[in-house]
């Protein structure tokens, strides 16, 4: 039987109120069945809803699971901030006060708060490297709508979800898309292009997940993560940048970017809950 479960809607990504990405969180979604999830996150028809259930580790603090209308993520970043942010409201104690472990479909994902509590997720390992092959290359570009010029370096960049991404030359390049994602139903796949030196960005990037039932991502923490690690492995950032996302949808989204000791990169930015209450689930 349906039981009254806690529930938040977070908004993450963004320092303004309602201008990053909506994330829907069942806070104790323990007994839901795989079934109910997925029609719950059909229902919201958000981006990605999360599922906070008891860890099956002792490594980790809680786990979670992620739908988007869909299906399931094994992996997704503005889910990860937006969840822990639920979580340590409705009383989530981590057993190390300055670090959270996630488990998740992907792993073990490590969550740090800052100074002011803007909490930050290690990214995790992609599974998927190197350029993308010549056809597959050439579809996106079709659907992209640019000439094969436009495009200055591309990658696997692929953290569970399937990622993959095209580097224009500029950030005005990368707003002025509008793809026809009909041409590439199965993609998941970003564009990412540079603002000019001194603004308050260092990048503009746009994510569309066609595979999964989503058109365009308005802040997407995977894509960010698994491209930070791009452009770090390259040597060109070595220093904490910001990404900007959404902009086209109206959307003020700002995602830290920050090289860390070994090789580990973390994402970070804003979360601010937006509504609390109850679910019938």
């Amino acid at each position: 039987m349906p039981r009254t479960r806690p529930f938040a809607q977070v908004d993450v990504f963004s320092p303004e109120a309602y201008g990053g990405n909506p994330l829907a969180v069942i806070v104790d979604a323990e007994g839901m069945s795989e079934q109910d999830m997925q029609r719950i996150a059909r229902w919201t028809n958000l981006s990605e809803t999360t599922f906070i259930l008891p860890p099956t580790s002792n490594e980790a603090d809680y786990r979670l699971r992620i739908f988007t209308p869909g299906g399931e993520l094994p992996f997704a970043g503005h889910p990860t901030l937006g969840s822990a942010h639920a979580w340590l409201e409705h009383g989530g104690t981590p057993h190390d006060p300055e670090r959270i472990i996630q488990e998740c479909r992907a792993g073990m994902i490590p969550i740090r708060p800052d100074d002011n509590g803007t909490l930050s997720f290690a990214a995790p390992p992609t599974t998927r490297t190197g350029p993308l092959e010549h056809e597959f290359l050439e579809r996106i570009v079709d659907a992209f709508g640019i000439d094969p010029s436009q495009v200055s370096a591309h990658q696997w960049v692929d953290n569970g979800p399937g990622w993959a991404v095209l580097r224009l030359a500029t950030a005005q390049e990368v707003l002025d898309l509008d793809p026809d994602l009909s041409r590439i139903p199965d993609a998941m796949v970003g564009a990412i292009g540079a603002y000019p030196p001194g603004s308050p960005a260092a990048f503009e990037m746009r994510t569309f997940a066609p595979r999964v039932g989503v058109k365009e991502d308005p802040v997407c923490g995977s894509m960010n993560a698994s491209v930070g690690q791009w452009l770090a492995r390259t040597g060109e950032t070595t220093h904490p940048y910001t990404i900007s996302q959404g902009t086209t949808l109206g959307r003020t989204g700002r995602i830290t970017i920050t090289p860390g000791t070994n090789g580990t990169i973390w994402i970070g930015g804003n979360t601010t809950t937006l509504f609390n209450g109850t679910a019938l689930a």
